[in-house]
């Protein structure tokens, strides 16, 4: 049975991405993402299951730095659809869930809790253990997390965006064969040298080959103010023609270059 690390406790929407990517898994629960990286890097998990980015807040900015240089490779993807139970009692004095989260159901709680403090938890699922705690009055976290504490559900399918969704990927220590007839995407990280134009000349490689980036994100280098890590997502394996040219060509004008994985682009679930 495989072993997965994934953000705890029991009950978060990590665990639901994790048990579509990996049926029947073992699971290892895991305080943050970086740990459930490192976890796999290391050996205690087989893989590992962590958010990446999400339709409201963006990227999930602990996760991209965490897989730099990490020793693992992106070996699938699934996009899940996001809503929130509110569970606990109302109106609330303190109201918990992840940061990430509040930014998503910050107008229902104003509109029904006006006042709540804000008390930030690690994970929704966490939020949830906060109410039974007595830390918090109310939460907002994934329908499993309140009906296995056994809190009272307030609200369903709270949103303040609807349709909002979050991808999540799987990591693992080695690459999986390649699924022919797949459609794939590859993650690739890059450094480049502080200079004028450096950055449009790194993206022209994609361009002038009709490599289509899906996504850019930047995070400091941290090892220098006004230096960054580049990401690009891109459709397309690394080992296609158009691909293989454009990374040999981006090694050709980078610091350096770190291929995140190939995958198959995943469902919507």
């Amino acid at each position: 049975m495989t072993t997965v690390s994934f953000l705890g406790p029991q009950g978060t929407f990590t665990e639901q991405a994790a048990r579509a990517l990996v049926p029947g898994l073992t699971p290892h629960l895991v305080s943050s993402p970086a740990e459930a990286i490192a976890a796999c890097a290391l050996g205690l998990s087989d893989a590992a299951v962590v958010a990446i980015e999400n339709s409201v807040d963006g990227a999930v900015t602990a996760t991209f730095d965490a897989l730099v240089d990490a020793g693992v490779t992106i070996t699938a993807e699934v996009d899940l659809a996001i809503s929130f139970t509110i569970a606990g009692t109302l109106p609330a004095r303190r109201f918990a869930t992840h940061p990430i989260a509040y930014q998503q159901v910050k107008n229902w709680v104003e509109e029904h809790s006006p006042g709540a403090e804000f008390v930030p938890a690690s994970s929704n699922a966490a939020a949830a253990d906060m109410v039974v705690a007595g830390e918090a009055d109310a939460c907002a976290c994934p329908q499993p997390a309140a009906f296995s504490r056994g809190l009272p559900v307030l609200a369903t399918d709270v949103a303040d965006h609807a349709r909002a969704r979050t991808r999540f990927l799987l990591v693992e220590k080695h690459p999986r064969e390649r699924v022919p007839g797949a459609t794939y995407r590859t993650s690739v990280a890059f450094t480049l040298p502080n200079e004028p134009g450096t950055l449009v000349g790194a993206l022209t490689e994609f361009a002038s080959r009709s490599v289509d980036l899906t996504r850019i994100e930047s995070r400091p280098t941290k090892t220098q103010l006004g230096t960054y890590i580049f990401y690009c997502d891109l459709l397309g394996h690394a080992e296609d023609e158009p691909v293989a040219a454009a990374l040999a060509a981006l090694k050709t004008k980078a610091l350096n270059v770190e291929l995140l994985g190939s995958w198959p682009a995943g469902e919507k679930i």
